[in-house]
């Protein structure tokens, strides 16, 4: 088994580089992951892991061996590569490059009555990565992101959605190929916005729907408000008018499931 010791080994500072920018990560259709339980997701979700690295102070080989049971080149890490490389407070002693997803629409398999969230020019990686979280527990059939701002591969990301970032079937695209692959496929879609709207709780998400949601600061461009099945709204009773966006997502998400019998 090979062996890496020093932060100066070419490979290490290319996984560096692939940690920090996402300009690499596009270039190198590759991203790293971090920890047993996101790798072991990542593997559910089909993700094909090129190489694993692992602190052998921290992992056995046997515990290894139980994560990862196929054939991946694998490579002992040091102390000072593995500190080098991690980018979580808590560690795991396990390091995985993955190959990144094309996360194009056509790609999509939804059930009969699909239930998707659509996210429009989200840039924070810690409200993704909730988002993430919620549709896997509300298990949704897709996540959407319209107008990506973010890197979907961002180390954030990965670490908030906890894993759930494999765990659930994602798109990306403009608001105009969304919109037009949901009216293809017959799905209501429900747009969170201040403007001309009625009360979340009032419509119909027993049907195929995806509920729409934007930025705190902006909200959603008008092309999602102008066409929309219905313009929907959660009622503030405090002096704000507004909430986190992930929060919001969750409070539609799981009206619809509620709605739904789940």
């Amino acid at each position: 088994m090979k062996k890496i010791e020093s932060v100066q080994n070419p490979f290490i500072k290319s996984l560096v580089q692939l940690q920090e920018k996402s300009k690499v990560r596009k270039q190198n259709g590759t991203f790293l992951i971090e920890g047993q339980r996101e790798i072991d997701l990542a593997l559910k979700g089909e993700y094909e892991i090129e190489t694993i690295l692992f602190l052998p102070e921290i992992i056995s080989i046997e515990s290894l061996k139980e994560l990862v049971n196929r054939q991946i080149n694998t490579i002992e890490i040091s102390k000072e590569v593995y500190q080098k490389l991690a980018y979580r407070d808590t560690t795991e002693g396990i390091i995985a490059v993955a190959k990144t997803k094309l996360l194009a629409l056509k790609d999509l398999k939804l059930s009969k009555n699909p239930l998707i969230l659509i996210a429009e020019g989200l840039e924070k990686p810690g409200n993704l990565g909730a988002i993430l979280r919620t549709a896997d527990a509300a298990n949704i059939d897709a996540v959407i992101i319209a107008n990506p701002r973010t890197d979907l591969y961002n180390p954030n990301i990965v670490r908030s959605s906890v894993g759930c970032l494999f765990t659930r079937q994602i798109a990306v695209g403009s608001s105009e190929e969304i919109i037009a692959f949901l009216k293809e496929n017959n799905i209501n879609y429900y747009s969170a916005t201040l403007q001309n709207s009625t009360s979340y709780h009032t419509q119909d998400y027993t049907k195929p729907t995806a509920l729409v949601v934007g930025t705190e600061a902006t909200g959603l461009t008008e092309i999602w408000r102008e066409d929309s099945t219905s313009n929907i709204i959660i009622p503030m009773q405090g002096e704000i008018d507004s909430m986190n966006v992930s929060v919001a997502s969750a409070i539609l998400l799981f009206e619809a499931k509620r709605q739904r019998g789940f």
